[in-house]
């Protein structure tokens, strides 16, 4: 006796709400160690970021009567994303902007989860860096200048290899410490919830085109810059939390590829070139808009076909 029934044949358990709880709890460390370095600011801006997000999503579903779906966890993620990407410096109203930017235009206006074409999180950061450009990028605390290992290195400077794993530096609440980082990756690694392609096709092109701008502008290769290059900004936040994001990447493997190679080559463009120290999250962005291009042109034939079938006017043709 066979039991007949139509596709999909394989599922596991997996589902959203189970999804974004394992990305918030990877989430802790990186954001715990923040609180720690940077003070009970912190926090609060942590606190606030994640409220504003489920408060937005859940009015906004309420007023235009559609169901609550905040319980899926989705808006906690965004909002402790935008969170990562925050100055300890920000002000609890710029937090309130940056989350109705990311729920309400980016994500709810374009149909919920599942619909908004890039990652919300980035989106409200950007957001926040153009209308607030002075107060995004101030990272001195009770006084004491804060500069970010990118800002040094970029003036000439180095900073420790050991600093930069530790996180005894300014930067971003999320973004400074590399052991956190990792640590966070490495559970979502293990729970499967992400693979390692993207991360690790999108840091290797990144330092590799950056390796080759510094030989073309005659300053030769130093791998020990390279390292803090991969070690400081939001290179690693992004490849293991934005890139990955279900909704903005691509869902073919030569697309995965592509994409991962392309945001790589702009994160070097603009830490090299730009104007910008990071432009981790500007890169991120532009690849999440270029996926549907992408997606279309690696769409695996079926098998058995040389060539995709294409339908026009009910014929068939090719």
């Amino acid at each position: 006796m066979f039991n007949v029934s139509i596709s999909p044949h394989v599922r596991d358990k997996s589902s959203t709400q189970k999804i974004m709880l394992d990305v918030a709890i990877a989430l802790i460390p990186t954001l715990a160690f923040g609180v720690y370095h940077f003070g009970l600011n912190s926090l609060m801006l942590i606190i606030v970021s994640a409220v504003s997000c489920v408060a937005f999503e859940a009015g906004y579903e309420y007023l235009a009567k559609k169901p609550i779906t905040v319980f899926d966890g989705s808006a906690l993620v965004t909002g402790l994303i935008l969170a990562v990407n925050l100055p300890p410096t920000a002000t609890w109203w710029m937090v309130v902007i940056g989350a109705a930017f990311s729920i309400i235009v980016v994500k709810m206006l374009f149909g919920g989860l599942g619909q908004n074409f890039m990652n919300p999180a980035l989106a409200g950061r950007c957001f926040l860096m153009i209308s607030f450009t002075q107060r995004m990028t101030n990272f001195e605390i009770d006084g004491i200048s804060g500069a970010t290992p990118l800002a040094v290195m970029r003036e000439g400077g180095s900073v420790d290899i050991l600093t930069l794993l530790i996180g005894n530096h300014g930067g971003c609440i999320g973004e400074v410490s590399a052991i956190a980082i990792f640590i966070g990756a490495a559970y979502l690694l293990i729970k499967k919830v992400i693979t390692p392609s993207i991360p690790c096709i999108y840091i290797a092109t990144t330092i590799s085109v950056i390796a080759i701008i510094r030989l073309i502008q005659g300053d030769g290769f130093d791998a020990n810059y390279l390292l803090m290059q991969v070690l400081s900004g939001g290179l690693l936040v992004g490849a293991f939390f934005m890139a990955n994001d279900y909704v903005t990447s691509p869902i073919t493997a030569n697309g995965r590829l592509i994409y991962a190679i392309v945001i790589g080559v702009l994160t070097a463009l603009f830490r090299t070139l730009g104007s910008t120290a990071d432009g981790v999250s500007y890169a991120v962005i532009i690849g999440n808009l270029l996926v549907p291009l992408i997606e279309k042109v690696t769409v695996p034939h079926p098998f058995g076909c040389k060539e995709v079938i294409k339908f026009k006017g009910g014929k068939k043709n090719g």
